[in-house]
């Protein structure tokens, strides 16, 4: 009996360490960051990535999903990849900007937020949430990876070199449209319904590819830069063809088109993991 309440702590360790990564990152940031202090609270939210990804697993591996599992994984991207990321792109990027930089770090934060709150309604009013295959916006873990992989994309390339000031603006435009993305509803890919086959070991071997190009050709730090970036581009390709599908199938059957916005098949609700 032990041993079976044990289990349900195990999730639950992955997900408070993602918490203290967060933290840990969150003190790198404080006062006055050196850019190597940045670099490393960079990585920090990166190993909570990592964490992140694997308790959804864990509790299903294990059998020992529950409501207090979804709950405190949600607060804890709240601290991990909405507040400590907006920190980060502020002491790194957006300080100099003033109030702008400080609302445009906020923007961040306060979407991730709303992201979240918006998974545990969808979570709470539906029975299709374990089997969808496409997020609702982009998760707020790939939205603060995407942050991390520009700071150690520069870190690598200018080492304790600070960002330069014609970079501060595109960088603060990057994180508005980040934390829109975030809120919006646009679809991105779970690959939860990818399966072991020759088409899925090619693209896997094509993605490899890519990233060694990238590495031997420009600087191995921008791998992270073009995964990130080619994940979003995804959403807004995805999201285009599905609503030119639907758009045609509603012309062909005479009905009107749908409301912008509106997503309206059982792949339209989230899963647990990378909310």
């Amino acid at each position: 009996m032990k041993l079976h309440k044990l289990k349900f702590v195990l999730p639950n360790l992955f997900t408070v360490t993602s918490i203290f990564c967060g933290f840990y990152a969150l003190t790198l940031c404080a006062g006055e960051a050196s850019p190597s202090q940045l670099y490393q609270a960079s990585l920090a939210i990166f190993f909570a990535m990592f964490f992140d990804g694997f308790d959804g697993r864990v509790a299903r591996l294990t059998r020992t999903q529950s409501q207090f599992g979804v709950e405190l994984d949600s607060l804890a991207d709240v601290v991990s990849f909405g507040v400590v990321p907006a920190m980060l792109v502020y002491k790194w990027a957006l300080s100099s900007l003033g109030l702008v930089g400080l609302l445009v770090s906020f923007m961040f934060t306060a979407c991730g937020a709303l992201r979240l709150a918006r998974f545990n309604v969808l979570a709470h009013s539906t029975d299709h949430a374990g089997g969808s295959r496409f997020f609702v916006g982009l998760p707020i873990p790939l939205a603060a990876g995407m942050i991390v992989s520009m700071v150690i994309a520069h870190h690598g390339m200018r080492g304790g070199d600070p960002l330069g000031t014609g970079a501060r603006v595109p960088i603060g435009i990057v994180v508005a449209v980040l934390s829109l993305l975030m809120v919006s509803t646009l679809r991105y890919r779970t690959f939860k319904d990818v399966r072991l086959n020759r088409r899925t070991l090619s693209i896997f071997m094509l993605v490899c590819l890519s990233g060694v190009l990238v590495a031997t050709r420009i600087h191995p730090s921008y791998v992270l830069v073009v995964y990130f970036g080619a994940y979003l581009l995804l959403g807004f390709v995805e999201s285009g063809l599905l609503l030119g599908r639907h758009l045609s199938e509603r012309r062909e059957a005479g009905e009107p088109a749908p409301a912008e916005g509106v997503l309206e098949d059982e792949d339209d609700v989230e899963e647990q993991d990378f909310l």
